[in-house]
């Protein structure tokens, strides 16, 4: 069955790792396919029962819509979604995580700020609190990046400007204000920032004073704000945001790197692009990764809550609490009452892409997906774009959307963003880079300039899973110590920020 990946002794289906024809007689296996497998997809190494559960990495990814005869095809045409029993069992798996001694620990150049963080990247951001200041924000932003003022201030990144399509039009309480008051306050403080300005219009619902006010911010030599109206007009705002960074790029390019432990770090893990084989490559190794930098102190956040779904109970068993594993539990019933309310299912999921890719049901991709979290405790649970205080694996609630999901773990602390693809990704994230790693060699043949690691090896037999991971660690120190990443070579991360917009626009 050297064309057939058999994942877990109890799976009844296996991957074709290349297309077969229908007859092809497996050389190490009595098993005759009966229908044509495409590459990636699943064939019955049984017969399959209608109604009978499908297991792949030994759980349960959906249920037979009608008997499956060995050799055949499994696919949307005959597996579908159905309620699976689970054991949440809180707790059952948690372990003590066996921590690198902190003379051992890693380390990497980062930059020291005032309030004891540590950036990767030393960017000076302009905030706007409503889509109405996009254009006097990425004016300002245009002038510094083409007028050569930079080239005087060698330690700094970029000048940045932060743009969407909200702020006003909206409640102004409830869920969608707080969520995106809580971005803007992440932001704000993010350590990859060494400055930050804040540019509204002066009607909106998001208002720039009251963002201060809630979140404690207050004006200094490196954070600025203003409103086009109270400087009378677009003209007049471009030239006071001018001449406000004007002051500030001097005291930014003042912060250089240092050499900081490991534990300062913060990472987001994202997936984007998924095929059948980034559960078995990329997302386990990125969990091995993360694990390594858990063990060296740092912090790792898992997101995506409607690509957890089914797959949630394999987190609530490594629960460090009862209370943490009930959080989750009570985001996972959010997301149910959420999209039931908009007339939605959970499992518009995956995407055409995904299904292409050989994934066929929401249970498949997330079990897949969970991966990423590798084997330690979750020790804690936060909503969208919370400040994140607590270290290892945490989980922060937001949409399986990738630009959405990142944007909220930046706003929560993420340094740098690690994102696994099987199918290619363009992305890239500013103020944090983005890594973005292949779960097959095809894929990164053909997409070189955007993948950053190769996960592909471990399936080609020229890396062992724990190699790659401790290969993706490394690649991290790295970045995090100013080595550029593909999307930050390719210009990405101007357009990519996109806070979650909940709730009716009126």
């Amino acid at each position: 069955m050297s064309n057939i990946l058999r994942l877990h002794d109890l799976d009844n289906v296996g991957i074709c790792k290349v297309a077969l024809p229908a007859g092809t007689q497996l050389i190490t296996s009595e098993l005759r396919l009966v229908d044509d497998i495409p590459a990636l997809h699943k064939v019955a190494l049984q017969d399959i029962a209608a109604g009978e559960a499908i297991l792949k990495y030994g759980q349960t990814m959906g249920f037979a819509s009608q008997f499956i005869p060995a050799g055949a095809h499994v696919h949307v045409h005959n597996c579908v979604m159905g309620d699976a029993d689970k054991d949440y069992g809180f707790c059952s798996k948690a372990v003590a995580t066996d921590y690198v001694p902190n003379a051992e620990r890693a380390t990497f150049r980062g930059y020291k700020r005032v309030n004891g963080k540590v950036g990767t990247r030393n960017y000076v951001g302009i905030l706007t609190t409503v889509n109405c200041s996009a254009t006097v924000a990425r004016a300002i932003a245009q002038h510094f990046t083409f007028s050569g003022e930079l080239k005087n201030f060698p330690n700094i990144d970029g000048v940045v400007a932060l743009t969407h399509e909200t702020g006003c039009g909206m409640r102004s309480d409830g869920e969608g204000y707080e969520t995106l008051r809580r971005t803007f306050d992440g932001y704000a403080r993010h350590p990859n920032f060494g400055g930050v300005m804040m540019v509204g219009l002066g009607c909106e619902t998001m208002q720039v004073s009251r963002v201060l006010q809630e979140s404690g911010l207050a004006g200094s030599e490196t954070f600025g704000f203003f409103t086009i109206q109270d400087e009378g007009g677009t003209r007049a705002a471009v030239e006071k945001g001018i001449e406000t960074l004007r002051k500030m790029l001097p005291l930014v390019n003042k912060f250089q790197r240092e050499e900081v432990p490991a534990s300062e770090l913060m990472i987001g893990l994202q997936c984007g692009g998924s095929d059948a084989l980034s559960g078995v490559t990329a997302n386990p190794a990125l969990g091995i990764a993360g694990d390594i930098l858990i063990r060296h102190g740092g912090t790792v956040i898992l997101s995506e809550t409607p690509e957890i779904y089914g797959a949630e109970h394999l987190l609530t068993q490594r629960a460090a609490t009862p209370k943490i594993a009930e959080q989750l539990l009570d985001r996972i019933k959010w997301w149910e009452e959420y999209t039931a309310r908009n007339d939605f299912e959970l499992n518009n999921n995956p995407s055409p892409g995904n299904k292409a890719g050989g994934l066929t049901t929401i249970m498949e991709k997330s079990l897949g997906a969970q991966a990423k979290s590798g084997s330690t405790n979750l020790n804690g649970v936060y909503l969208y774009a919370e400040h994140i205080d607590q270290k290892g694996l945490v989980f922060m609630d937001s949409p399986g959307y990738d630009p959405v999901s990142a944007t909220g773990q930046v706003a929560s602390g993420a340094q740098i963003i690690c994102f696994t693809t099987g199918r290619g990704s363009a992305f890239g994230c500013k103020p944090a880079p983005c890594v973005k790693l292949s779960s097959n060699t095809p894929l990164y043949e053909r997409m070189k300039e955007d993948i950053d690691i190769n996960c592909g090896g471990v399936l080609d037999g020229e890396i062992s899973l724990y190699e790659c991971g401790e290969k993706i660690f490394q690649e991290i120190l790295k970045i995090a110590s100013g080595e550029q990443t593909k999307s930050e070579l390719l210009g990405y991360g101007d357009n990519e920020f996109t806070p979650w917009k909940i709730g009716a626009t009126v």
